[in-house]
């Protein structure tokens, strides 16, 4: 299943609709690796809402489409993981350990406008 991924002025949303297996996740953190540089694209958010379940090649992934997207000068942000998910990742050891995440799409959003300010104004 493909994951649809919209732009935003300077943001690319990715919003996660179903349940997705492994080699959609590796269809996604390819996608958006290269859209970020064909968009020029200075944020990524990726709304896992939806998702019920966050097992560990899932957290990898996302950990990993982080760190690509940053590489390629983007700032990703992890939006929506629900409660359960959370509290089954903590007690699973399951970490998105430097990765950004936020509450909401609303949240994410303002987390980029602050972050990606503050680099365009150093520079």
């Amino acid at each position: 299943m493909e994951v649809p991924i919209l732009k935003q002025g300077l943001y690319l949303i990715a919003s996660i609709q179903a349940a997705l297996s492994d080699v959609d996740l590796v269809h996604l953190r390819d996608a958006l690796a290269e859209k970020v540089g064909k968009f020029r694209a200075r944020g990524v958010i990726v709304d896992v809402t939806v998702l019920d379940v966050m097992d560990s090649f899932a957290s990898r992934t996302l950990r990993d489409l982080a760190h690509m997207t940053r590489l390629r000068g983007a700032e990703t942000v992890i939006v929506g993981i629900q409660p359960e998910v959370a509290f089954a990742m903590v007690q699973l050891g399951l970490t998105l350990e430097g990765v950004d995440t936020a509450l909401d799409l609303e949240e994410g959003l303002a987390f980029l406008d602050k972050k990606t300010k503050r680099h365009t104004s150093r520079g």
